[in-house]
């Protein structure tokens, strides 16, 4: 009896490794083969690897852009912009009465 109660204590264990077990063999039987998965999406694997390459291609050769507005950043302004920040500050003035 003491075999048993030894099984019982690890009966989780058990149950989980023979879902997994049961559910790679299907997967394994039921699955379609990787070439016939390879045959059906190679269009869009190699439109992706000619894009990385062009991607990576410009990267190397293009040269970087030069700063027109001296040391501020690219996209200072566009964010001045957003945030409502006019790029010079405008004083308000009080009229003369």
């Amino acid at each position: 009896m003491e075999i048993p109660e030894k099984l019982l204590k690890y009966k989780f264990y058990i149950l989980f490794v023979l879902t997994l077990s049961l559910t790679l063999v299907s997967l394994v039987f039921l699955a379609p083969s990787f070439l016939s998965i390879l045959a059906y999406f190679w269009p869009l694997l190699v439109s992706t690897a000619l894009f990385l390459f062009a991607v990576i291609a410009f990267g190397k050769i293009s040269v970087p852009g030069a700063d027109t507005h001296g040391d501020t950043k690219a996209g200072e302004g566009i964010l001045d912009y957003v945030a409502g920040r006019p790029d010079h500050p405008v004083e308000s003035f009080k009229s003369e009465e």
